[in-house]
């Protein structure tokens, strides 16, 4: 069946069972507000770049093996009130608490049902590492080192003791002789052992057996003698980053979530983290503070903003919909469009539902643009039917098979070519951009048909008087509130000049039409080439609510530390105990470290990068790496607890990471860039390093949003697949490309106010020209159709130019009012990347309408007469 033929048995459909076509789609709204209902926010940096990038791959490594992007919790205090107190074991219990660390048989702090008992039971946490557990597992180790130190020496004095009893009785001495050579054989390793004893005492300043409580053992653990009183060692600037090498006032604990956990069970378990740090038995009686902060906290708290940010953008479409249509469409009754389009938005979000997609910001920027374009369709077909039931009545069901046959194809035409220019966002390299394409092209194939299909229903019975009482009432009030207002309007001063500009701007185009051409060029070509020197902002922290709590915790982890991220570099091979491979890692980390700022005198203050754990940190002594055997035995020596954060068990796989600063993206793509370079030389074979992490991915989602080169492709794309769908539609090159003039042209007066406003681009706004081709095919298809029409009914050029302005004009005015209204909602979202993408979208929108009408008279009646 054509696609012609395809309308007529839609339309037929409606006009004989406009009942039952309105039941189902109320039923199939309902069931799509329910699924969508269901949808998950996800506002993670995943979705600015795609999952075939390197650095995707490596950070979905780093994930599955290490733990998920870590948490932090900053402990802000001075060091020597929070290490040498007791406030040392409330941070451990903490600690232990956040790691599900249950001893048998006991109950866990807070009960069972508290944060401790829950996180002991589901045990999302892969890895806790901070100063308690540090501290506590240096004091095990050593104690069992040097109980194990004592086993040996006693079997030692033993063995000395037997052999000494041995010789004397082969001397043929007597029993009280040979009990004397033994004790002096035992007394003479024991002299030896405690010799061994005062050297490592004096050595590493030990007065006893080292204990949690013994603040001097402690003391010496930690800080710097030759530096004022506590200052950090430079070697563990991980656990206690100081910014500007001096005395210590920040503790980190680092905690991992276990990799694959899905949005809800991350959600859950950050929340029972953050409750167990406010518990009352591990708040510091000293002081320190506790704050929750990292970067998947700022990404827990953006998605739980994004369900309120959804409601609020539908409550301020409904009211603005409400009002535009009240003030520029006349067609009865005036709020059907917009019930439709709430039908249609319905239906597409609980189609997102069902395949299993999640709610991203860019979904939040579909549904007002999708609420315009759903009212802007059903503007078009319910003034084609009532333009032909003025015509030739009598009937509704008449005038809608007359408009099926007649005005209802174009607007078809015109959907399927706006659905076209948004499918070019498909090429986007952001997946969040890609999504917003896609959903809108869903939309489109979903809107359309429900506004054909409800608004001849709805017609159709609201002639028969079967329409429910309270839809009349209902369409009745802001009907008449409606002409008050557009009497006000159309009475007024600003309305008489723009008809008045409007005539004079058709008359123009009429009379000079190679000059408006000219004119209109010139500023396309100026446009096209100002947009390279457009700043393109995908920073998320400056495109997220500001008043977010976690980006002030965030920015207080910057100001206490010096950083407020984490860049790992992953390091695989077939083996990575040789010392060519670890000689080569530390090589990389120190020159990495001194060429961004860092060193040991002036701390992370002002360093752009800083040390974190790393496998590397494990081998402070050139012995320890001397040979595989020395790396091996070093690292099965080691305990568990620490390794795990920094080499698999198979030592096929190990990290070297970095604290970052919080700085601009371009920035962060610089440094980045750099340390991939350094990656490349000097690497022994057999290794692979990558850089990963969620600061590199959203570095090379800035790097992939500001290309100017991919914006300029997806927009010729875009033109494309315009192009294309008119060619098939229309069956003619002059008929499809004509109106093609103006859109092209479009693009580039968008890019130029964008230029002039001096508003930078963001993820969205990026899509700024394919935005502008996919909205302004609609308005010149439609005028440009029209005038093929007026022309076949045998006016002359210029008297069918001033009819189609006059009927379809203001239709196209109308319906370009409501598609410009969905995106000015999104100028009332608190996402200031959706309110700047909202604005410049008005803006430019607003002129592309304006010069579409203007330019494309010119370029209809330039084609006519090349003709």
């Amino acid at each position: 069946m054509s696609p012609r033929g395809l309308l007529q048995r839609a339309v037929a459909l409606a006009t004989r069972w406009p009942a039952p076509v309105l039941a189902l789609m109320t039923i199939l709204a309902l069931g799509g507000l329910a699924g969508a209902l269901r949808l998950r926010p996800d506002a993670g940096v995943d979705t600015l770049v795609g999952t075939s990038s390197p650095a995707y791959g490596a950070t979905a490594t780093l994930r599955a093996r290490f733990g998920d992007d870590p948490i932090l919790v900053l402990v802000r205090g001075p060091l020597t009130k929070l290490l040498l107190s007791q406030d040392l074991e409330r941070v451990l219990g903490l600690e232990g608490c956040i790691a599900g660390n249950e001893p048998a048989g006991s109950t866990p702090p807070g009960g069972e049902d508290g944060p401790c008992g829950q996180l002991a039971r589901t045990k999302p946490v892969k890895v806790v590492f901070g100063p308690g557990t540090f501290i506590n597992e240096a004091v095990r180790e050593l104690g069992a080192g040097f109980e194990q130190r004592i086993a040996d020496s006693e079997r030692r004095a033993a063995a000395a003791a037997a052999s000494a009893r041995r010789a004397a009785r082969r001397r043929g001495l007597d029993a009280a002789a040979v009990a004397d050579a033994a004790r002096r054989a035992t007394d003479a390793v024991d002299q030896a052992f405690e010799g061994e004893v005062v050297e490592l005492a004096v050595r590493y300043g030990l007065r006893a057996v080292p204990r949690l409580d013994d603040p001097n053992f402690v003391s010496t653990l930690v800080f710097d003698p030759a530096k004022p009183a506590g200052t950090p060692k430079r070697k563990f600037a991980y656990l206690f980053p100081s910014k500007d090498g001096g005395p210590g006032d920040a503790a980190l604990i680092q905690v991992r979530l276990k990799a694959g956990l899905d949005e809800v069970q991350r959600t859950a378990a950050l929340g029972l983290i953050r409750a167990a740090v406010a518990m009352k038995q591990w708040k510091p009686r000293n002081g320190a503070t506790y704050t929750v902060t990292g970067a998947p906290v700022v990404v827990s708290d953006l998605t739980a903003s994004i369900t309120s940010s959804l409601r609020l953008l539908l409550v301020v479409a409904l009211l603005v919909m409400a009002a535009t249509l009240a003030l520029v469409f006349s067609g009865r009754p005036r709020l059907l469009a917009l019930a439709i389009a709430l039908a249609a938005v319905a239906i597409t979000f609980g189609l997102l539902s069902l395949v299993g997609a999640s709610l991203t910001i860019a979904s939040i920027a579909v549904l007002p643009v999708l609420i315009g374009l759903a009212v802007d369709y059903a503007i078009q077909l319910q003034a084609r039917i009532g333009e032909e039931a003025r015509r030739a009545p009598p009937g509704v069901a008449a005038a809608a098979q007359r408009a099926a046959l007649l005005g209802v194809p174009a607007v078809a035409v015109a959907a399927l070519a706006t659905a076209a220019g948004f499918a070019a966002l498909s090429l986007s390299p952001v997946p969040m951009v890609r999504g917003f394409g896609l959903l809108l092209v869903v939309g489109i194939a979903v809107a359309f048909p429900c506004a054909l299909l409800g608004a001849t229903a709805a017609l159709v019975l609201a002639e028969r008087a079967a329409a429910p009482t309270l839809l009349r009432r209902v369409a009745a009030g802001p009907g008449r509130l409606g002409a008050r207002a557009r009497a006000c309007v159309a009475g007024s001063l600003a309305a008489r000049a723009t008809r008045r500009a409007g005539g004079a701007g058709l008359s123009f185009a009429i009379a000079r039409p190679r000059r408006v051409l000219a004119i209109a060029a010139v500023l396309a070509v100026a446009g096209w080439a100002l947009d390279t020197q457009t700043r393109v902002e995908s920073d998320i922290q400056k495109l997220v609510p500001q008043d977010l709590p976690a980006l002030r915790d965030l920015d207080a982890l910057q100001r206490s530390t010096g950083v407020g991220g984490e860049i790992d570099v992953l390091i695989q091979g077939a083996d990575l105990t040789r010392p060519a491979v670890l000689n080569w890692m530390i090589g990389y980390q120190t020159g990495v470290l001194r060429r961004f700022g860092y060193s040991a005198r002036r701390g992370c203050g002002r360093a752009e990068i800083c040390p974190a754990f790393s496998l590397p940190d494990l081998f402070t002594t050139n012995s320890s790496r001397a040979s595989a055997a020395d790396i091996r035995s070093l690292l099965n020596a080691v305990p568990r607890y620490f390794s795990q954060s920094v080499v698999t068990p198979d030592r096929r796989t190990a990290t070297l990471a970095f604290g970052i600063r919080l700085m601009g993206l371009d920035r962060q793509e610089q440094v980045i860039d750099e340390l991939r370079s350094r990656l490349r030389s000097g690497r022994p074979a057999g290794v692979r390093a990558d850089v990963a992490g969620l600061p590199v991915l959203a570095a090379d989602a800035n790097a992939a949003v500001a290309s100017n080169t991919r914006r300029m492709l997806t927009l010729l794309a875009g033109l494309a697949g315009v192009a294309l769908v008119l060619l098939l539609a229309l069956r003619g090159v002059a008929r499809a490309l004509v109106p093609l003039v103006p859109i092209a042209l479009a693009t580039g007066w968008s890019a130029l106010i964008l230029f002039a406003l001096r508003i930078p681009l963001n993820p969205l706004s990026v899509t700024l020209g394919a935005l502008v081709i996919a909205i302004s095919t609609e308005f010149s298809v439609l005028l440009s159709e029209r005038y093929r029409a007026e022309r076949a009914r045998g006016h002359e050029p210029h008297d069918a130019l001033r009819r189609t302005y006059r009927s379809t004009g203001a239709a196209v005015l109308a319906s370009g009012a409501t598609a410009i209204a969905g995106f000015a909602v999104l100028i009332a979202s608190d996402f200031r990347m959706l309110r700047d993408f909202g604005f410049v979208t008005v803006i430019d929108l607003s002129v592309s309408l304006l010069g579409v009408l203007i330019v494309l008279p010119a370029a209809l009646l330039l084609a006519e007469r090349r003709r």
